[in-house]
C-alpha cells in the first residue's frame, strides 16, 4: 500500500484510539466483544485510522442530544440514504478522535458550543453498500454531547436533512441499532 503524506499524522490518532478503548469499559458483552475487535484491528498499524488505509477502517461519530436530553440531532446521510448521528473520516489536522466526531458534528448539523463528554460512549462496527466505494465497512468509535439550549441544526453539503429526533421515537428510516443506543445514552446524560 503506498503511503500518503499525510500518514504520519495518523499515528498519534491510532495512540489516542488505544488509550480511548483502554478506558471503554462497557457493561454489554456485544459491546465488550467489539472492543476487543477494535484493539486487534489497531495492532495491525496506523493506516487502521486512514480513509485511505484498508477499506475496513476507523470513523468518529457523535450523538447530539438537546440539552434536556429529550431530542438526538440526525442527519439524512447522503450516501446510507438513512437518519443517522453524525460522523466519518478522520483526518491528518485532527488532534484527537474525540475532536473528529466534534469536527464532524459541528459540519454537518450546523451546530455550534457542542459540550462533549468524555470518553467514548459506543462502539459499532457496520458493513457498508457500494455507495460508499472501496469503503467496506467503519469501526465506528462513538462519542455522546449537548447541544446549548435552543441550538437549531442546519443542513450541510454532507446531508439531505437535519432535525431534531425525540430519542424514543426515532425516525423508521435509520439504522435499527439507534432505536436501542439512543436511548440508553440518553438515560446517561
Amino acid at each position: 500500500m503506498s503511503l500518503d503524506p499525510a500518514y504520519e499524522k495518523y499515528v498519534p490518532l491510532a495512540s489516542d484510539a488505544r488509550s480511548l478503548l483502554a478506558h471503554h469499559v462497557p457493561n454489554d458483552p456485544a459491546q465488550l466483544q467489539l472492543r476487543g475487535e477494535f484493539v486487534r484491528a489497531l495492532a495491525l498499524g496506523p493506516e487502521a485510522m486512514w480513509r485511505g488505509g484498508p477499506p475496513d477502517h476507523f470513523t468518529a461519530s457523535m450523538f447530539v442530544l438537546d440539552a434536556r436530553g429529550e431530542n438526538v440531532c440526525l442527519v439524512l446521510h447522503k450516501k446510507a440514504r438513512l437518519w443517522l448521528q453524525p460522523g466519518g473520516h478522520l483526518e491528518p489536522g485532527d488532534r484527537s478522535v474525540a475532536d473528529a466526531a466534534l469536527r464532524e458534528a459541528t459540519e454537518e448539523t450546523g451546530l455550534a458550543g457542542l459540550r462533549p463528554r468524555p470518553g467514548l460512549a459506543h462502539l459499532s462496527h457496520h458493513e457498508l453498500s457500494s455507495r460508499f466505494g472501496r469503503c467496506r465497512s467503519h469501526r465506528d468509535l462513538r462519542f455522546l454531547a449537548t447541544a446549548p439550549p435552543g441550538a437549531l441544526p442546519h443542513v450541510s453539503d454532507e446531508s439531505d436533512d437535519v432535525r431534531w429526533w425525540p430519542v424514543r421515537d426515532l425516525p423508521r428510516d435509520t439504522d435499527p441499532e439507534l432505536r436501542v443506543v439512543v436511548p440508553q445514552l440518553a438515560d446517561l446524560s
